[in-house]
């Protein structure tokens, strides 16, 4: 089986077209420690999954670092909680804000809360369902942000 460079997923050999992106494949096969390498791929499934869920992280970091492939996912899951901790602490002062103007603006607090925590939660949900494909796509607004080596 290849994996395609731009987007990570599994097509058979003589596939002209990622079926996932639509990119031109040449055939070429990933190098051992690549990205991409699919044993690397099954044996970190689990850690690249544990590192979307919160402080979790840190497993994956510490426990795969020879993994390219947990590590990618690391590196978001460590963007996606640093995300959550400093909206945690705008959302917080915000609210404070609103609620010392008048405590009938508690409604566009908890809407500002509902939709952050729903998008932040999407995000995660995606990059679960990524590295249980066993794919590298990055994740949307924050995926190109590199954290770890």
């Amino acid at each position: 089986m290849a994996f395609c460079g731009k987007c990570g997923t599994q097509y058979e050999p003589g596939v002209k077209f990622c079926p996932g992106c639509g990119a031109a494949t040449d055939g070429a096969q990933p190098a051992p420690g690549a990205v991409n390498d699919s044993n690397d791929i099954q044996s970190n499934k689990v850690m690249a999954i544990l590192a979307y869920f919160g402080p979790l992280v840190l497993i994956p970091i510490l426990a795969a670092k020879g993994s390219k492939f947990a590590r990618y996912h690391s590196n978001q899951g460590l963007v996606l909680l640093l995300l959550c901790i400093a909206y945690s602490i705008v959302i917080s002062i915000l609210s404070g804000i609103l609620l010392a103007i008048s405590w009938r603006l508690s409604f566009l607090v908890s809407i500002i809360t509902t939709v952050g925590s729903l998008g932040i939660t999407v995000l995660a949900i995606l990059g679960i369902i990524h590295a249980a494909k066993g794919e590298t796509k990055p994740l949307p607004l924050i995926g190109g942000i590199k954290l770890l080596k």
